[in-house]
């Protein structure tokens, strides 16, 4: 299987994180977040934000997902209007 995270729905730019979000979050749950993002599962976002996402998509706006790790963790992973960068995020980052 292919470890390389598949753009199905819109290109992800230069990916980074946050230093607070990379001490704070498992590796794996991060990778996660960023595949499921990739593929337009936005996650624990309300269904007017999903909206929105969904209409960003086709407008190229700016893109946001929220999610949670394994310790229970909230974590934003937001994609530029412009597709150049995605960053993760905790909330108190922004």
């Amino acid at each position: 299987m292919d470890d390389t995270i598949r753009l199905n729905t819109f290109p992800l730019g230069q990916t980074v994180i946050t230093s607070n979000a990379l001490r704070e979050l498992n590796p794996e749950d991060t990778y996660s977040g960023l595949q499921r993002h990739a593929r337009g599962d936005w996650g624990e976002v309300c269904p007017e934000d999903a909206e929105m996402n969904d209409l960003s998509l086709r407008d190229g706006n700016r893109l946001l997902s929220a999610y949670r790790d394994r310790n229970g963790t909230r974590f934003w992973i937001i994609t530029e209007a412009d597709r150049s960068a995605t960053t993760v995020l905790l909330p108190e980052d922004y």
